[in-house]
């Protein structure tokens, strides 16, 4: 029965792994560590946030995600919300499992192979839960990008599509439970 169940479990953490590495990991490589130019005048009007000093375009991008949450949490605070709450179940839910299923274990009830599926399977329902409600998170960046783009506070637009990759390319590396974020 447990290797029926491990399937449907190693299944969601590959591919969650697989997606985080591609939008997420590789795009920062790729672009975040170009040096960009930025008016702070223009980017606190148009996204309402002050910008702290930064240089690199992922540190420009970690910001304007900043920015969009805090945008979308006075726009539309229930979906927030609930993005927020899928967010917490991927932190809480995988280190919990883990200390149920090795009790379950040491009094036997369950074989430790069972023990090791138990939490495969929680943290693939906390790595689908953080997708399914990325969608909603990566439509506030994308209003807080045009936001930014219309404003031209990026002198030059490979900059400002540099940040803006890595604002989503931070929104995806935020999406996995911290547990399978020590992975990479």
């Amino acid at each position: 029965m447990w290797q029926l169940l491990l399937i449907p479990s190693v299944l969601p953490i590959a591919g969650g792994l697989a997606l985080r590495w591609w939008f997420g990991v590789r795009v920062v490589a790729e672009h975040g560590g170009r040096t960009c130019r930025c008016d702070a005048e223009r980017w606190e009007t148009a996204l309402g946030s002050p910008l702290v000093a930064g240089t690199t375009a992922a540190e420009f991008g970690r910001q304007l995600r900043l920015a969009a949450l805090a945008r979308w949490k006075q726009r539309d605070p229930k979906q927030a919300a609930a993005r927020e709450s899928s967010r917490r179940f991927g932190l809480a839910v995988p280190p919990l499992s883990i200390m149920l299923a090795v009790f379950a274990a040491l009094v036997a009830k369950i074989p430790p192979f069972g023990a090791i599926v138990i939490v495969l399977l929680a943290t693939a329902l906390a790595v689908v839960f953080g997708l399914l409600s990325l969608g909603s998170e990566l439509r506030a960046i994308a209003t807080a990008a045009k936001a930014l783009r219309d404003s031209r506070a990026f002198p030059r637009a490979d900059d400002e599509e540099a940040t803006i990759a890595c604002a989503i390319a931070h929104a995806w590396l935020a999406t996995l439970p911290p547990i399978l974020r020590v992975l990479h």
